[in-house]
């Protein structure tokens, strides 16, 4: 370990052994982990960098909407809902195609990518 990791060690089994860490705020519950799994892996850190900001890019809130709509339809067994939950999929997508046009974004899209590697297995 270098220096500075051994100091931080120090200092916290000094405070440790001082009982800081007794009693704090949200012992005992379960941590409040956001879901990100919308979101490209490369692009998470400013996503949260953003949202702490204020600002949710609009490709990313559609991405997560995409998500969420493909977690419900995943869980409904209603024939014409799953329709309605495919139809709205579809819709989100194609916005999520054209804002990135829009954009002119030079990376292809999780969509994009995923297609390419249906044709390449198709090959």
């Amino acid at each position: 370990m270098d220096l500075i990791s051994l100091l931080a060690e120090e200092r916290i089994k000094k405070a440790e052994e001082r009982g800081e860490f007794r009693n704090l705020p949200g012992t005992g519950k379960p941590l409040e982990l956001e879901d990100l799994s919308g979101v490209p892996e490369d692009m998470r850190m400013s996503y949260k960098v953003l949202k702490n900001a204020g600002y949710i890019p609009p490709e990313m809130e559609l991405q997560k909407e995409i998500v969420a709509l493909r977690d419900l339809l995943r869980a409904c067994t209603d024939d014409s809902e799953r329709a309605d939950y495919r139809k709205r999929i579809s819709e989100k997508e194609i916005q999520y195609e054209a804002l990135l046009q829009k954009l002119k974004r030079n990376s292809p899209s999780a969509l994009n990518q995923y297609r390419k590697r249906i044709e390449n297995k198709l090959r």
